[in-house]
């Protein structure tokens, strides 16, 4: 992801929520990778660490928020600005084969990376019947 030229995209409504603040609300570019034993996701969130980002499951639904708050310097007042500070949200609809359990999060220099792990296959059950 870092050899791309990175851009914000505004979303045009978060998912599932109504804001109160008046805030740009950006879609994080994400990268998806399928492993034998995993699927990994790797989203872009400059500004975020591990204090301002949120990752929420519920029911099927895995959601993404981080929050940059903009960098002032004390004795300045910007004249141009082209980088824009905001939230970022973004939502997956997560399917039966993630393993949700031991789903793993980290981050590092604004790129957020989740590790969905696959879950077991379900195994073939042999029911013995007995007599009455």
């Amino acid at each position: 992801m870092a050899d791309k030229e990175m851009q914000k995209r505004e979303a045009s409504s978060p998912v599932e929520t109504e804001r109160t603040k008046a805030r740009k609300v950006f879609i994080p570019r994400v990268d998806i990778c399928e492993t034998k034993d995993a699927i990994v996701l790797l989203a872009d969130m400059p500004g975020v660490d591990e204090k301002s980002v949120d990752i929420t499951l519920e029911k099927n639904v895995l959601t993404l928020s981080g929050r940059v708050e903009p960098e002032t310097v004390e004795g300045y007042r910007a004249a141009y600005v082209e980088y824009e500070a905001g939230d970022y949200e973004r939502a997956f609809t997560l399917s039966d084969e993630i393993d949700r359990d031991r789903i793993e999060a980290s981050v590092k220099d604004g790129v957020l990376k989740l590790t969905l792990p696959k879950a077991e296959p379900v195994k073939l059950r042999k029911i013995s019947v007995k007599p009455s």
